[in-house]
């Protein structure tokens, strides 16, 4: 099977994952589980906008960074722009926050709720360039199809 087709049968398992459930919590650990099952990255989760950080949601991979500021690093840079990031390098990426030493390439898609963020997905990987323009149309698709299910106010817990 081929990217997109792999793509195409995740975004329609995230579909029908996340149709019932209205926990946010729960809808973004059973997504990064299916990605990471999918594709087998370094590392696949999500982190939530509290207040003016981004902090650590549910995830698959190793340990990660717990908060993340405004504009810091590649999931604070895509929150601030409002758009999704891809580095084919990490280490060319001007403020990289290493996280782990194994981390190589990424990704970091801003989860919107209207013209607000309130999330990120951020995936990566142990090789170089491992992201491109494929990964990132699927990728919006399936944080859009994860931001529908988050209320505006409702994953503000442990702050």
């Amino acid at each position: 099977m081929d990217k997109n087709e792999t793509y195409k049968t995740l975004l329609a398992q995230v579909r029908a994952m996340v149709k019932d459930e209205s926990d946010p919590i729960a809808n973004m650990a059973n997504v990064a589980a299916l990605i990471q099952e999918a594709f087998h990255f370094w590392w696949t989760g999500f982190y939530r906008v509290i207040g003016n950080q981004l902090v650590l949601g549910p995830f698959q991979g190793p340990v990660a960074c717990t908060r993340i500021g405004f504009g810091k690093g590649v999931c604070g840079t895509a929150w601030k722009d409002k758009k999704t990031i891809v580095v084919e390098d990490v280490e060319q990426f001007p403020g990289h926050i290493a996280c782990s030493s194994e981390s190589r390439s990424e990704i970091v898609i801003p989860l919107y709720k209207g013209e607000e963020v309130v999330g990120v997905l951020d995936i990566d990987s142990e090789r170089l360039a491992t992201f491109d323009a494929i990964d990132k149309e699927w990728l919006e698709q399936i944080a859009e199809v994860v931001a529908d299910k988050i209320p505006l106010r409702g994953m503000e817990v442990g702050h």
